[in-house]
């Protein structure tokens, strides 16, 4: 080997390793780009309270989205709700996650960023109280503060990760996952038998997760009132809403995240249909979400290795698809494996949208306004999902239409993400304000 070989391969080898740092340290970051957001002075002392204040916080975006998919059926032959109230019921915390995310920086300047999470982890357990008390209204006005408070915490928390783990960014990325992950696949998987537990009570059942999000809120006590940095400087990003690279991360974090949000809201009740009890097919979709911290965290380091990440997304999106259509039609027999298979996609497809937002991007912040973008319209795209499954429900009476509404959301998707995952930079730069 002649040294202008060495040198070359050298350099790959470098060029790849500061790749893999920055999507590392980014996947955090691209979140929020409000620098006196992030402000704050990295904890001192006692590190691991602070860790372990982060990791209840995350446990806790989740739950009151998996919750209530198992006790669905329930709560709708008790408050006699149509399938497309059942379906609005389902879409209305997601569109919140769109719609009340850009309020976070702006709390976070007035307020500061982890009084802002204490006070919306005590609006998220108000929320709880209040959907699993004062009927029908308490149900779709407790779903709508529980979907605001977990879209502005979920802005907020990764910029902190970011900030008091600098030196231990992917390390953290993994744990923020898994905490997400865990939470979903807990409440999944516990809410049918807690509501057995006290006396078949849906209200009870769901009700419950109030506790871990008191619990997280006590642990995060005594990271209010850290000391606050200087001022930063500030960044602004023009032109990102007239970019087409722009939009089409944006669909396909939209898309993919359209599918995901059904399976969280529908998936248990498709398989009651099928002839499961609500206990078996919250378990079949706790399995399926503990199964996507394999791929979670595998995807984005695959994708990386090839020119870029087109094919990684469709053979996601193929598994995610063969999953849902499994489960839909597949004999029942093979449910287990089909959930693997769909928790193996679905981990994926998350991720690589959180890749594409970075690789996309030429710096940090123009990946904070792309995380915005994509997070704003995407998951106010996804909250259509989960509404146009109740309505082909109770249109049917059925559930065999609904994998029409699966194929043209990940066709979408697909499409989306041959676009999104090309090896281009979105056309946009950040500035100084």
């Amino acid at each position: 080997m002649n040294l202008e070989t060495e040198n070359r391969m050298s350099s790959r080898n470098l060029s790849e390793s500061k790749r893999t740092a920055e999507l590392e340290e980014l996947l955090i970051d691209a979140e929020a780009d409000d620098a006196e957001v992030q402000q704050g002075q990295p904890g001192t002392g006692r590190p691991w309270l602070l860790l372990l204040g982060l990791i209840l916080v995350a446990l806790n975006l989740r739950p009151a989205l998996s919750s209530m998919a198992p006790l669905l059926s329930e709560v709708s032959k008790s408050l006699g709700l149509s399938a497309s109230q059942a379906g609005l019921l389902t879409t209305l915390p997601v569109l919140c996650l769109g719609l009340f995310a850009p309020l976070a920086p702006v709390l976070a300047r007035r307020f500061g960023a982890e009084r802002v999470v204490l006070g919306i982890l005590l609006t998220l357990a108000g929320g709880i109280i209040l959907r699993s008390s004062l009927g029908e209204a308490g149900l779709f006005a407790g779903s709508v503060l529980a979907g605001a408070s977990i879209g502005i915490i979920g802005v907020l928390l990764p910029g902190i990760v970011k900030r008091d783990f600098a030196r231990q960014a992917g390390t953290m990325t993994g744990v923020y996952t898994m905490a997400l992950c865990l939470g979903a696949a807990m409440a999944a998987g516990t809410t049918v038998p807690l509501s057995e537990h006290f006396d078949h009570s849906w209200a009870l059942g769901l009700g419950f997760w109030v506790i871990p999000a008191l619990a997280a809120a006590i642990f995060w006590l005594p990271q209010v009132g850290r000391k606050q940095g200087a001022h930063h400087v500030a960044y602004r990003v023009r032109g990102l809403l007239r970019d087409p690279l722009a939009w089409q991360v944006t669909l396909y974090m939209g898309l993919q995240s359209s599918l995901a949000y059904i399976v969280f809201g529908w998936l248990p009740s498709i398989l009651i249909g099928r002839g499961l009890t609500p206990t078996q097919a919250g378990l079949v979709l706790s399995g399926s979400v503990i199964i996507q911290l394999v791929s979670s965290l595998a995807a984005p380091w695959l994708a990386t290795r090839g020119k870029d990440q087109r094919l990684a997304i469709v053979i996601v999106m193929v598994l995610t698809l063969a999953g849902l259509f499994g489960c839909l039609y597949a004999p029942i027999e093979g449910l287990w494996g089909w959930a693997v298979v769909l928790g193996l996609g679905q981990g994926a497809t998350f991720s690589l949208a959180l890749t594409l937002i970075v690789l996309r991007s030429r710096d940090s912040h123009v990946a904070a306004n792309l995380s915005s973008m994509a997070q704003g319209f995407g998951y106010t795209l996804a909250s259509m999902g989960p509404f146009a499954v109740g309505i082909v429900h109770d249109w049917t009476g059925g559930w065999n239409a609904v994998g029409w509404i699966f194929g043209i959301i990940g066709l979408g998707a697909i499409l989306a993400g041959l676009g999104a995952g090309r090896a281009l930079y979105v056309q946009v730069e950040s500035e100084k304000i």
